[in-house]
């Protein structure tokens, strides 16, 4: 087990790891799986498809955790609880949005390239259909907005969805819910649409832990950046918690080669540059180079940390996939802690992506460390 710094700490010392599970991505017993594999080796935060079921099942594997941690841990041994984010949008964003088609136009001779392409089996063909007719469907819960069967689509026949929160799911979402942190996604030209999300944002400053700021890379990204903190910074500092800037070098591409970091490094060495108020965190493209980059470029510490999506959960795939079909042999549902040796397998994939960012944490060992005081719920 890797006993984690605070979040809080974790911030400050450049050692942050945030686990995305994507903002469009709700299948509930993987992410239940996903936050117990990471939770348990050391990630500060968990990040979630703000709807309801998905935080619950989040809290769920995070409450496992603790099940877990309670049950084995040393004497003087310590876990902290990753702090639960979701997320909201200002507009159109790529994050938060599925794929979907009209099966009947298929025609029977595609290659379905768009299955082939698919991260997440979320497109699937049945075989042996009657009258030689191949049916479709996209699995909306696997999909989580990567936008590469569009892409490929040789008929043009896949169309994405694209949806947005409303301001009064806020309320039910931190209160009720009661999320630790709330990240908003937003693009360069949105600033009318981000303070009117802001509005609505503003008197719940005060029950959250964090608030981050998720842009993607753009020549006019720093400019922009700028104008929202003069916005925000005083709301901010009033309320007390920690402001956290996303570089989103290029989204939901760590899976697509090692080279797909350099983006989000890039970019965040312009938010150094830039000097804004607040801690700096890589996203989009990150994959297993990342921390390795960041150390050589002598930018761990002054980056504070990195956030993993696709590829965070396509190291974990297999595992899932094995244990769906333990499921379906035995006919019921099981949970990950359940199968030791699936959760082994799990934790030792989820160990070997953060341990190179937490450095000289080391796993399976208690920290040091005091922990920095965390800011209380009301």
């Amino acid at each position: 087990m890797n006993c984690n710094n605070s979040p809080l700490q974790s911030l400050n010392s450049g050692g942050w790891f945030k686990l995305i599970c994507g903002a469009s991505f709700q299948h509930v017993p993987s992410i239940r799986s996903l936050v117990i594999a990471y939770g348990l080796e050391g990630a500060d935060c968990i990040d979630v498809a703000a709807e309801p079921a998905v935080v619950a099942a989040a809290q769920e594997g995070l409450g496992a955790c603790e099940r877990l941690v309670h049950g084995t841990k040393p004497q003087g041994d310590s876990w902290q609880r990753p702090w639960l984010m979701v997320s909201v949008n200002d507009g159109e964003d790529p994050h938060f949005r599925t794929a979907r088609f009209d099966p009947s136009r298929c025609p029977a001779h595609c290659p379905r390239p768009c299955e082939r392409v698919c991260p997440t089996g979320a497109i699937a063909f049945e075989a042996n259909i009657p009258n030689n007719s191949a049916h479709s469907s996209v699995i909306e819960p696997l999909c989580y907005g990567c936008g590469r069967c569009l892409s490929v689509c040789p008929h043009g026949y896949i169309d994405a969805v694209t949806y947005q929160r409303s301001p009064q799911d806020l309320p039910a979402l931190v209160l009720d819910l009661g999320v630790d942190a709330l990240e908003i996604h937003t693009h360069v030209g949105h600033y009318k649409k981000f303070q009117t999300l802001w509005r609505s944002v503003r008197p719940y400053l005060p029950n959250l832990r964090l608030v981050a700021v998720s842009c993607p890379r753009h020549p006019d990204a720093i400019p922009y950046l700028r104008e929202i903190w003069d916005w925000v910074g005083s709301d901010v500092r009033r309320s007390g918690c920690a402001w956290l800037w996303q570089a989103d070098g290029k989204p939901m591409s760590g899976d697509l080669g090692q080279k797909a970091t350099d983006p989000a490094i890039a970019y965040g060495e312009d938010l150094l540059r830039a000097n804004l108020p607040g801690f700096i965190q890589l996203a989009g493209g990150t994959n297993q180079t990342t921390a390795d980059k960041l150390r050589q470029r002598g930018l761990l510490g002054k980056i504070a940390g990195v956030a993993y999506g696709g590829y965070g959960r396509s190291q974990l795939k297999p595992v899932l996939d094995q244990l769906e079909q333990r499921e379906q042999r035995c006919n019921q549902t099981l949970t990950l802690e359940s199968q030791a040796d699936l959760l082994h397998r799990g934790r030792a994939i989820a160990r070997n992506l953060i341990a190179p960012l937490k450095g000289s944490v080391p796993v399976n060992s208690p920290t040091n460390l005091t922990p920095a005081p965390l800011k209380q719920r009301p």
